[in-house]
């Protein structure tokens, strides 16, 4: 009797596994494409990309761009931020200068204004020109195939006019004394900042909140992204952002950066936010006009202020800076190789923006259809080696497990440091000025120069730097 009801037990087990397993492989065929969840050990030594889909192609699809998506894995990038996936209004559609695309009589002229990303119509649709839901789902399961995580841009500050919201719910918005609805106004001067294609949301008002978070629910569950770039997050209050974050980790691990530079951001909503104060730093550096000792004062404040997990995005262009305040051949005409590699080897995170990597030399239009360049060329394979570099070395790790950043204290023509953990150790030395540096470095021990693979004993050994030149030594 015993062995009959063993045989049938086991028969009952065996049966359980074979539905499981059966259970098992349809959850990995619906979901090919597995990643790890997002974790402090798999975004540390990121390298994060700004798409934009719109020009970054002839076509400005997501099939386009997703071709591409191993392209940016020989790169180094772990992380694709991908600009606003959503369709854009069209009252008071922008076109250019002051003008809407309703204030265009000639139908082939207005046409060509495609308007700003920023300004959203519908927070749970995809813009028909970049393709549809599901050309995006491919997207993010092609970048999951290949190790990299997707953010997407989101614009919780405002929507355009004629999103539902704006007649379904008007009391969701910033009215004025007329109980007319109005354009974002600056929190310091009460003025608007002009962004008149916009309607200014309400956050007083909890009903909007719960939509918004709803909606941001919407993209993980349906398209599996790994959480968001948040636009002008310092203009939404940072509570609303704690319970967002608080709700989509309830769902999945999320990565979530803010477009602010905001410490009390980083405490319980965000990861990780913009570098702006260094970033302008880094243009002055660049064009003369500040000191070596600026940027280490800034970097002795912020180890004051963050917390040792917080990671702070470092970039030399992106969208904004591309399109409105000059292109990195008018702003570091000479010394671009330098401040990218000081990027990648600080604390914190590097950005590509699309088309740096390839070289890019111009301001991309905002408003209509434009291309970047494609060829790769001494700046791409400078981009690689970075990431090569970010990936491999754990002293570059950025937040709590970085490498400690200790200054050399040189002269105000060096920008100077090592990054240090464990066994591992990188010094960057990059000589800002127009003459040439002799450089003794105050360090010993046996360094090989990262893109040479030459051998240097730093004891009593002098670098020669020519101007806007810089050296990248590992120790071994």
């Amino acid at each position: 009797m015993k062995h009959i009801i063993s045989l049938a037990f086991l028969a009952i087990i065996t049966l359980y596994a074979c539905k499981e397993q059966k259970k098992t492989e349809s959850i990995q065929q619906e979901q090919p494409f597995a990643i790890a969840p997002v974790s402090t050990e798999t975004i540390e030594r990121a390298v994060i990309y700004e798409a934009n889909i719109r020009q970054y192609s002839p076509e400005g699809t997501f099939d386009a761009f997703t071709k591409d998506i191993p392209v940016l894995k020989e790169l180094g990038v772990k992380i694709i931020w991908v600009m606003p996936i959503n369709p854009i209004s069209e009252i008071k559609r922008k076109a250019t200068g002051d003008k809407f695309t309703s204030d265009i009589e000639d139908d082939a002229l207005r046409s060509k204004y495609l308007g700003s990303y920023y300004s959203v119509s519908d927070y749970k649709a995809i813009n028909p020109e970049f393709g549809t839901l599901e050309d995006f789902k491919q997207l993010v399961a092609t970048a999951h195939e290949h190790g990299i995580y997707v953010i997407v841009d989101w614009v919780p500050n405002h929507t355009g006019w004629d999103h539902p919201w704006i007649t379904e719910h008007p009391e969701w918005y910033t009215q004025n004394s007329n109980g007319t609805i109005i354009d974002p106004l600056d929190d310091k001067t009460g003025e608007p900042y002009g962004w008149n294609d916009v309607a200014d949301l309400n956050y007083d008002n909890l009903d909007m909140r719960k939509a918004m978070i709803s909606d941001l629910k919407y993209w993980i569950t349906e398209a599996d992204i790994d959480g968001y770039r948040m636009d002008v997050a310092h203009q939404v209050p940072v509570d609303f952002f704690e319970t967002a974050t608080a709700e989509l980790k309830e769902i999945k691990p999320v990565f979530m950066l803010a477009e602010a530079e905001q410490p009390d951001l980083l405490k319980r909503a965000f990861d990780m936010h913009y570098g702006w104060e260094v970033h302008h730093i880094f243009n002055k550096l660049a064009e003369g006009s500040a000191k070596v000792s600026d940027f280490q004062n800034y970097m002795q404040k912020v180890d004051t202020i963050l917390e040792p997990d917080d990671i702070v995005m470092h970039f030399i262009t992106n969208h904004d800076e591309n399109s409105w305040n000059g292109t990195l051949k008018e702003r570091m005409p000479e010394n671009k190789a330098l401040f990218t590699a000081l990027t990648y080897t600080m604390p914190g995170m590097p950005l590509i923006y699309s088309g740096q990597e390839y070289d890019l030399e111009h301001a991309l239009k905002f408003f209509e259809k434009d291309s970047i360049p494609k060829t790769k060329g001494d700046y791409f394979s400078l981009l690689e080696q970075l990431g090569k570099l970010k990936q491999n070395n754990e002293a570059l790790a950025a937040g709590l497990n970085g490498g400690a950043y200790l200054p050399l204290g040189l002269n105000e023509s060096l920008i100077a440091f090592s990054r240090r953990k464990g066994n591992n150790e990188v010094v960057f030395v990059g000589n800002i000025s127009q003459e040439s540096q002799e450089v003794q470095m105050p360090l010993e021990g046996k360094f090989q120069d990262y893109f040479t693979s030459e051998f240097v004993d730093l004891g009593g050994h002098v670098i020669i730097l020519q101007p806007n030149d810089f050296r990248i030594l590992v120790k071994k």
